[in-house]
């Protein structure tokens, strides 16, 4: 994505939404990967709001929209939107963000707002190459990595009683 919106600033979020959806469909089509409406929905679902969503939230959110749904096609949409990197599975949370670097190798790394619940994913190519330099030294071939960092956002930190 282009300008990057922060989570916690305000912004058009419905650019979000939409470049994350040009982006999948992009992506797809030059995988020759087939972008069911279901899991168009889905991705659209995740990128509502920068909160992370766990798969049942996603499940309540499909059978609001009248969708007959059942877990393993959410699990089904979530596994493929993950395989071609449209979003990443933010563990400690058991739950799903969207992906601000589609299409691009990436390290996972991730701002969580314990306060708000706000994901932010970082951008940081040198603590990548750190982890893999460390992770080399020892022998070991990192395959992949991702970095949850707790905290709190800028706006949060600013309010009375969250230290």
């Amino acid at each position: 994505m282009s300008a990057r919106a922060i989570p916690y600033r305000p912004h058009n979020h419905d650019a979000c939404v939409s470049q994350a959806l040009t982006d999948a469909r992009t992506i797809c089509q030059r995988r020759n990967a087939r972008l069911t409406p279901i899991r168009e929905r889905v991705l659209e679902l995740i990128w509502q709001s920068h909160k992370p969503l766990g798969a049942y939230d996603v499940l309540a959110e499909l059978s609001s929209d009248g969708h007959n749904a059942a877990p393993p096609t959410v699990y089904r949409a979530l596994d493929f939107l993950q395989q071609h990197g449209l979003v990443h599975r933010i563990a400690s949370l058991n739950a799903f963000i969207g992906c601000t670097h589609a299409g691009e190798s990436h390290t996972g790394m991730f701002l969580i707002c314990r306060a708000c619940g706000n994901v932010l994913e970082l951008t940081a190519p040198e603590v990548s190459t750190e982890v893999r330099k460390a992770a080399s030294g020892e022998g070991f071939w990192a395959e992949t990595t991702t970095l949850e960092i707790a905290g709190l956002c800028p706006r949060c930190k600013s309010e009375p009683g969250h230290d």
